[in-house]
C-alpha cells in the first residue's frame, strides 16, 4: 500500500461509511462487509475475493488512528482524490498535466516504497516545515537560543540540612569569553554579515514546484561570521571556567531534594539568556537523629525495671534536651512525642521529635538478680497467651 494509492482510493466509500464516523461504525462495517465477502463463504467467486481485498485496506488504514489522520489529511491536501489514474492532463486542475505518480516517483501500480503507509506526514513535514510554497513559511535564521541547564550534587550534613546553610560551590562550566564578550571575534574587530546568505541566516532554492529554505551551511544560520577569531576562545564565544557560588541551602531541605537557580547554568547562544543551574542535595546520615518528613526519630534503649516501674527520660534535640514521662508499664517498641523539636517548616511551624522505646533484656544476671526476677515472676500474672494455648492444644 503506497501514499499513491492513499490519494487515488476512497477507503470511506469502500466501507460505505461517512467520513465523519466513529471507530466502532468503522468497525461494524468492515465485519459485515468482511463476512459478506470472505472467500470461504464465495468459492470461486474472484469479484468477491477482490472486495474482501479492498475493505481489508480500507479498514487497515480507517481502523487505525494515526493513519486515518494522515490518510484526511493527505486526501485534504490533493483534493480528496481529484488526481486519479487517468490519461495524463485529462482532469486536472487548470489543464495542467499532472499524474500522481510522478510525485511519488513510482509507475503504474507502484510508488516509492519509502513513503508507503503512515509516511505522508514525515514526507511534506519535511517538504513545507519551515519551506517556501504551500504549508509555511520562510525558514527563519537561527536568533537568540537559552543556554543548557547544569547540574551538580552537593552533599550536607544532618544538622546543616535541618538548620539550613550557605555555602560555597565551585563549578568547572562553559562560559562567556572575557576577552571577546561572547561574539567570537578579535578585540577591535566585529562579526561580518555571511557572504551567502547575506546576514538573512537561511538559503532558498528551488525544486520543481516547491522553494525550500534552510538554515545557511556557511553560517549555520547566524547570519554572521567571525573573519578574525578571538585567540581565547577560538571563535566559539565561549570557555570553560572555574566559577564559585554561594548556594543557600534552606532549613529542612532533603535528601534528594534539587535546589534551582535561575540563570546560573550555561550562558545563551546570540545574546539569549543563560540556562539554569540545578543542585541535587544528598543528606549525610546521622549518628542519632533520623528523619521522616518534618519529623526526627530517634531510639533510647530502656531497662526492663524501667519499662515495669515508669521513669523519667532525658533525651537530646538538636538544640538541647528534652524530658520525656515514661509511664509504668510501658511495652517496647512504644513511641514517644517531643512536640515542635523537629525540622522547622516553611511557615515557620516545626515538626515533632519522634522517641522509639526499646527494652533491652540483658544477656547475663547475678544471682542475686536472678533470685528477684524469680519472686517477681511467682507474684505476677502468666501472660495472656489462652488464645495461642488453645490452638497448640489443637495438635498435641
Amino acid at each position: 500500500m503506497s501514499s499513491k494509492d492513499w490519494i487515488e482510493k476512497d477507503y470511506y466509500a469502500a466501507l460505505g461509511v461517512d467520513k465523519s464516523a466513529s471507530s466502532d461504525e468503522i468497525k461494524k462495517a468492515y465485519r459485515k462487509l468482511a463476512r459478506e465477502s470472505h472467500p470461504d463463504h464465495n468459492p470461486g467467486d474472484t469479484g468477491a475475493e477482490e472486495r474482501f481485498k479492498t475493505v481489508s485496506e480500507a479498514y487497515a488504514v480507517l481502523g487505525d488512528e494515526k493513519k486515518r489522520r494522515e490518510y484526511d489529511e493527505m486526501r485534504s491536501l490533493f483534493g480528496s482524490g481529484a488526481f486519479r489514474r487517468s490519461a495524463r492532463g485529462a482532469g486536472q486542475p487548470g489543464g495542467m498535466p499532472f499524474d500522481v505518480s510522478d510525485l511519488f516517483g513510482g509507475g503504474a501500480g507502484g510508488g516509492d516504497n519509502r513513503f508507503s503507509g503512515g509516511g505522508f506526514t514525515d514526507l511534506f513535514s519535511s517538504i513545507f516545515s519551515g519551506g517556501g510554497g504551500a504549508g509555511g513559511g520562510p525558514a527563519r535564521p537561527r536568533g537568540p537560543a537559552r543556554g543548557r541547564d547544569v547540574e551538580t550534587e552537593v552533599a550536607l550534613d544532618f544538622d546543616d540540612a535541618v538548620r539550613g546553610v550557605t555555602l560555597p560551590l565551585t563549578l568547572r562550566a562553559p562560559g562567556v569569553c572575557d576577552t571577546c564578550h561572547g561574539n567570537g571575534a578579535k578585540p577591535g574587530t566585529q562579526p561580518v554579515a555571511c557572504p551567502v546568505c547575506h546576514g538573512a541566516g537561511v538559503t532558498t532554492r528551488n525544486q520543481g514546484s516547491f522553494s525550500f529554505s534552510e538554515p545557511c551551511r556557511n553560517c549555520q544560520g547566524v547570519g554572521t561570521i567571525v573573519e578574525e577569531k578571538c585567540p581565547e576562545c577560538h571563535g566559539t564565544g565561549g570557555v570553560t571556567k572555574t566559577r564559585t557560588l554561594n548556594v543557600r541551602f534552606p532549613a529542612g531541605v532533603a535528601d534528594g531534594q534539587r535546589i534551582r537557580l535561575a540563570g546560573r547554568g550555561e550562558p545563551g547562544e546570540r545574546g539569549g539568556p543563560a540556562g539554569d543551574l540545578f543542585v541535587q542535595v544528598k543528606v549525610r546520615p546521622d549518628e542519632l537523629f533520623g528523619r521522616t518528613g518534618d519529623d526526627l526519630t530517634l531510639t533510647v534503649p530502656i531497662t526492663y525495671a524501667e519499662a515495669v516501674l515508669g521513669t523519667d527520660l532525658r533525651v537530646p534535640t538538636l538544640d538541647g534536651t528534652v524530658t520525656l514521662r515514661v509511664p509504668p508499664g510501658t511495652p517496647s517498641g512504644r513511641v514517644l512525642r517531643a512536640r515542635g523539636k523537629g525540622v522547622v517548616r516553611k511557615d515557620g511551624r516545626a515538626g515533632d521529635l519522634l522517641v522509639t522505646l526499646d527494652v533491652v533484656v540483658p544477656a547475663k544476671v547475678s544471682d542475686e538478680a536472678r533470685a528477684a526476677l524469680e519472686t517477681f515472676a511467682a507474684q505476677t500474672p502468666p501472660a495472656a497467651r489462652e488464645h495461642l494455648d488453645a490452638r497448640v492444644r489443637r495438635f498435641s
